[in-house]
């Protein structure tokens, strides 16, 4: 006679059974035709995610692996309640705004594995002492790239070709008649641009730039790219590439090697012709050394998609004036690329919660 209870070698159906209702045992009688007697059952894992700005499809993943709680303001999460949301959770979904130091790590606990942050940079997260607690991060690259690089032309393009001066002064009425000289600026067609880290984003500058008839592509770096030979790029130092360009693009990380290196030594080494653009962090630029730089012309203007606090008080000095055009970070804001970096936010927390390699980890 067969006992009551034997145990059921799990097909595919059963494990999808198993997965779905998080099923720890499962048993088959074979006197009741099949029925699956459930004896325990394991709970979700824990996700905080601080803003409701995920997509229907990554909620909709996330749904059927975790215990959710969001934060459902418009502005981001307040750090108060950021560290009391955090105790006990397994996973964090995360954004630039919240900075993830070791009270919101202490706060967690030791049930934190995985830290999703839905971006590229992560100097709002301590990395230190995630990697001291074995707390996996991921990050979204690659899937902002273009987007970014597209700004990043765009950007330069409205410094240099003056657009937001010159909208502005058709509605306060400085638009009076034609002039020959009138709302002038420097064009790409024979020029040299500089690019500061030629990364990702910096070579797909580079190649959006190409077709502007540009003269000369320098870039800087810690180390040779073979990438920069295929798209005529030639590497220089700092300093030569300060002096001879006339367009420089910075799209470095921010490291304690990088924080504000561009500060008054390195402006004075600039043409007083060039135009500076960062589309990097803010932190690279000492702010009141560009200020000094485009207020005394030593830089003609500056284009900013980053800068140090965000966002910028409405009063900033750097607002007032019209040789500097600034944008609310937002590189990588197109629709598709913002869907893509939620989506890759969710892969990783969930295989860095279920022990299988992320997409895109950082640590």
């Amino acid at each position: 006679m067969l006992p009551i209870y034997t145990r059921l070698i799990f097909n595919r159906s059963v494990r999808r059974f198993q997965n779905q209702f998080r099923i720890n045992v499962i048993y088959y009688n074979p006197l009741l035709k099949g029925s699956f007697v459930c004896l325990s059952t394991m709970p979700k894992p824990k996700l905080y995610i601080t803003r409701p700005d995920v997509p229907e499809e990554g909620i909709a993943m996330l749904q059927d692996k975790f215990e959710i709680k969001m934060w459902a303001g418009k502005s981001p999460v307040p750090r108060e309640e950021l560290i009391k949301q955090v105790k006990g959770v397994d996973a964090l979904f995360c954004y630039l705004t919240d900075k993830i130091d070791e009270q919101v790590l202490e706060s967690a606990g030791p049930s934190l594995k995985v830290i999703g942050t839905m971006s590229v940079g992560y100097d709002h997260i301590n990395v230190s002492q995630l990697k001291k607690k074995g707390i996996k991060l991921g990050i979204t690259p690659d899937v902002l790239t273009d987007a970014v690089a597209e700004l990043s032309v765009g950007l330069l393009l409205a410094t240099s070709r003056r657009l937001f001066e010159a909208h502005q002064e058709i509605l306060n009425g400085g638009w009076s008649s034609w002039a020959p000289f009138w709302m002038c600026g420097p064009g790409l067609q024979n020029s040299t641009v500089g690019v500061v880290g030629l990364g990702r984003i910096g070579q797909e500058i580079v190649k959006r730039l190409k077709p502007f008839k540009v003269t000369r592509f320098l870039y800087c770096g810690r180390s040779d790219k073979t990438e920069a030979r295929e798209i005529g790029v030639s590497r220089v130092s700092l300093d030569e590439l300060l002096a001879h360009s006339d367009f420089v693009i910075v799209t470095c990380a921010l490291t304690p090697e990088t924080k504000e290196m561009f500060n008054d030594s390195l402006f004075e080494k600039m043409k007083s012709s060039a135009i500076f653009i960062n589309v990097s962090r803010g932190g690279v630029v000492d702010q009141f050394a560009l200020q000094r730089a485009l207020e005394s012309k030593r830089i003609l203007a500056a284009g900013l998609d980053v800068m140090t606090p965000e966002p910028l008080p409405p009063k900033h000095p750097l607002l007032q004036l019209s040789n500097c055009v600034i944008l609310p970070h937002i590189g990588s804001a197109t629709i598709q690329a913002r869907k893509d970096m939620a989506l890759l936010t969710v892969k990783n927390i969930i295989a860095g919660v279920s022990g299988t390699p992320m997409p895109a980890p950082l640590c």
